[in-house]
């Protein structure tokens, strides 16, 4: 079986700024694996670069269970595989998560298995009192990332890229979206948590973490790095990787 998602070479820029410096990633079905780095890093970059956002110059190649992606549109990434949760989740006045999955049922009307996810997901997160709202509109920050969990799992994607899903949550919702992560787990999908810091990792089981520093994955191990992060930071990593 090909990995989930496999990334080579990728460079990123915007005018003169080069972002991502010929990174590399290789994350396997039924993985989690952790990006983490300071500010300034690259770690959204990447998300955005892979999602296809054209505010990047970019080059080299990412797959998805074997199919390139650099150069489909957004929509076709989606359509691969590819699915990405927001820091800041997108407010939507006027349409709600049920108008929301009824246009992706739409999308793939050959996709039998879509009203039972939605159940299943809506189940699961306690979606139900969620579900006749504007999309995140007078939610707060932890029920914005619950939103995002639920159309992850009603999308049901070969890869979902978390982008710092934790930010802005206080302690008990760190903990909820943790336990959303985990519930989540697959053996056909791959999950890619982006995050500043080590708390959320303290909840969930990560397989692999990476560290991220000036465009480059610099180090990757287990649990381990997460403590040294802890403990030292990243002073080490960007004075070597400077």
């Amino acid at each position: 079986m090909s990995n989930a998602l496999e990334v080579k070479n990728l460079r990123a820029s915007i005018g003169d700024l080069e972002i991502l410096k010929g990174l590399d990633l290789v994350v396997p079905f039924g993985e989690v694996h952790a990006i983490m780095g300071p500010n300034g890093s690259g770690k959204s970059t990447l998300s955005h670069v892979l999602m296809g956002k054209d505010d990047y110059r970019s080059s080299g190649s990412a797959t998805i269970d074997g199919t390139e992606i650099m150069d489909l549109t957004i929509d076709g990434r989606s359509r691969a595989g590819l699915f990405e949760a927001f820091q800041y989740p997108t407010e939507v006045p006027g349409v709600t998560l049920d108008d929301l999955t009824a246009e992706m049922a739409a999308s793939n009307p050959s996709d039998d298995g879509f009203a039972q996810r939605t159940k299943a997901a809506s189940d699961r997160l306690d979606m139900e009192r969620f579900r006749n709202r504007a999309v995140n509109v007078g939610l707060s920050g932890g029920e914005k990332k619950r939103s995002e969990m639920y159309l992850l799992g009603v999308a049901n994607p070969k890869v979902a890229i978390l982008d710092e899903i934790d930010s802005g949550l206080d302690i008990d919702a760190v903990r909820e979206v943790a336990a959303m992560v985990e519930a989540l787990r697959s053996p056909e999908l791959a999950v890619v948590v982006i995050t500043h810091y080590s708390r959320i990792l303290r909840y969930m089981s990560a397989d692999r973490i990476h560290v991220m520093v000036n465009g480059q994955i610099v180090k990757s191990g287990g649990a381990e790095i997460a403590e040294e992060l802890e403990a030292d930071g990243y002073t080490g990593y960007q004075v070597a990787n400077a």
